[in-house]
């Protein structure tokens, strides 16, 4: 099963965050012997985080969706995604028991009544408000829950509630995924040679070792090494060390000069 991420929000693309979901949820699934495939940016733009979740779910893929679910103005993501599906929002019960409950703790710790029907209380409940059908992912936080749709989850923007939530997905509903061996790659520094010379021998290495997958990465002015080319596989299991035997002997048949291998 491919996994993927979407980012929202416009803070984002213009500099004023730094994202830091992307790295946290590679370190998260290569915990678990899982590895990221694609990843997305989307500002706060309605039309476009509709587009960008229709492809998410039509692709079956497992998609975390990080921002844009709260009740301010600049959050489009819940509207979104029930525009991509085609279904209306609507208050989801347990939702709204959750945030009820937060909203009486709130007053508790404040010394305030609790007044569930106040504007701002009532503004609150929004973030309730999901896709017809959508279940909810539990905050451990605060309570404001996310949801899911299918293979694709929406947590909020803060690291401290969304890597929880996450977690809890991965942990729960993807259990049956995790593998006890995490990828592996081996990879060789390559002098003299051309990616065109060298891309026949990929290919064949990739057929030959399926699912193995051999990549290469250029360099054209590295200061240790001047110009060179890592050319490696990355898999799991003893079939990345045969790939890497054979991608290594056809290199040097091919006239390229080995230098140091890299094991990650």
């Amino acid at each position: 099963m491919n996994i993927g991420t979407i980012i929202i929000g416009d803070e984002i693309l213009s500099g004023k965050r730094r994202d830091q979901h992307l790295a946290k949820l590679i370190e998260m699934l290569a915990a678990r012997g899982l590895t990221l495939s694609w990843a997305r940016y989307v500002g706060d733009e309605r039309a476009r985080i509709s587009e960008t979740l229709a492809q998410a779910f039509a692709s079956g893929d497992l998609v975390f969706s990080f921002g844009g679910i709260g009740a301010t103005p600049d959050d489009h993501t819940r509207q979104a995604a029930a525009d991509a599906l085609g279904v209306p929002l609507a208050l989801h019960p347990e939702a709204r028991d959750l945030i009820l409950s937060r909203i009486r703790e709130m007053a508790a710790e404040q010394g305030e009544p609790y007044e569930p029907d106040r504007p701002d209380n009532a503004r609150r409940l929004h973030m309730g408000v999901f896709p017809a059908g959508a279940a909810i992912i539990p905050n451990p936080y605060n309570k404001i829950p996310g949801f899911s749709v299918g293979h694709v989850h929406f947590v909020p923007g803060f690291p401290v509630m969304a890597w929880p939530m996450v977690e809890s997905v991965l942990d729960g509903r993807y259990g049956h995924l995790h593998q006890d061996a995490a990828p592996r790659e081996r990879s060789v520094l390559v002098f003299g040679s051309m990616e065109s010379t060298l891309t026949p021998l990929m290919e064949e290495i990739e057929t030959r070792f399926a699912p193995v997958k051999v990549f290469s990465l250029p360099s054209v002015d590295h200061p240790t090494h001047g110009r060179h080319i890592e050319l490696g596989v990355k898999g799991r299991g003893e079939l990345v060390d045969a790939a890497y035997a054979a991608l290594r002997d056809g290199a040097a048949a091919l006239g390229a000069r080995l230098g140091d291998e890299l094991v990650r």
